[in-house]
């Protein structure tokens, strides 16, 4: 965790996931005498905030000495650059000023060696272990209690991993037999509503069917009949033709009968 001159500590569940070391950036933005009581006051802000910083271990005697001393240097007071200037005989990392030269390895202008030689050479493994055993435990342990997973049974009774697995496991099945069960059913039903609804539409179809045949029937029936009717109108008018024929003939043999006889007459 960095933190500027500007005062501001916002700490989340981050604390309970990750080791947290306060760094100051930039801290040749202020002089040694704003630094120190800036350090005083972030600290104090820690503690009041409750957030609970890495505190570099003084149990091992080889490194408790160094330990103990870098404790209370926190939080560390650093600078960056990626730039080179040259000091002397040699190129270092540094921030180049009109006033002079802030060295980020030179332990008199900032804390950046003393952070990096807890961080990578004194206490990364102890780093490492804090990490796992504390960090990711406790992460594990809530993420498993959300899953269900409990160290104790309904009558407190401690319970093993294996014992809370199996239970889950069994309610789990049980869950998943009764979603299937109900989506059985669900199926089901909606089969049935399904072949209900094809059942009326077949039926309507099978009425129209019906309608039309019979429809058709009366119709095919009505053009039997008319044609009928033509058939014997047909007949009728063809002995009504024949009849009228044959009169016609009997008129005009009259006719030349009676013409021959006033010839005859007049001879």
């Amino acid at each position: 965790m960095a933190a500027k001159t500007c005062m501001s500590v916002q700490v989340s569940d981050d604390e309970q996931r990750v080791n947290i070391i306060p760094v100051i950036a930039k801290a040749d933005a202020i002089s040694k005498t704003e630094l120190q009581k800036f350090k005083i006051k972030l600290m104090s802000e820690l503690v009041s905030n409750g957030v609970q910083i890495y505190q570099f271990p003084t149990d091992d005697e080889t490194i408790a000495k160094i330990n103990a001393s870098m404790n209370g240097h926190l939080p560390f007071a650093v600078v960056g650059s990626m730039d080179e200037v040259k000091v002397g005989n040699k190129m270092v990392k540094a921030r180049q000023y009109p006033w002079g030269v802030v060295q980020v390895e030179n332990e008199n202008h900032c804390d950046f060696v003393k952070l990096r030689e807890m961080l990578i050479c004194t206490n990364m493994e102890d780093l490492r272990e804090q990490t796992h055993t504390r960090h990711y435990e406790l992460y594990r342990r809530c993420k498993l209690e959300e899953m269900g997973f409990t160290d104790v049974g309904p009558e407190n009774k401690p319970l093993s991993l294996q014992e809370t697995y199996e239970a889950k496991r069994h309610e789990f099945y049980g869950e998943r037999q009764r979603k299937e069960e109900e989506m059985k059913q669900m199926f089901v039903q909606r089969v049935k509503e399904k072949e209900a609804i094809l059942k009326e539409a077949e039926r309507e179809l099978q009425a129209k069917f019906e309608h039309l045949k019979r429809v058709h029937q009366e119709e095919r029936m009505k053009l039997e009949e008319k044609r009928r009717l033509l058939e014997e109108e047909i007949i009728s008018f063809s002995k009504k033709k024949a009849t009228s024929e044959i009169y016609q003939n009997q008129t005009f043999m009259a006719m030349g009968s009676n013409l021959k006889k006033d010839k005859d007459r007049k001879k």
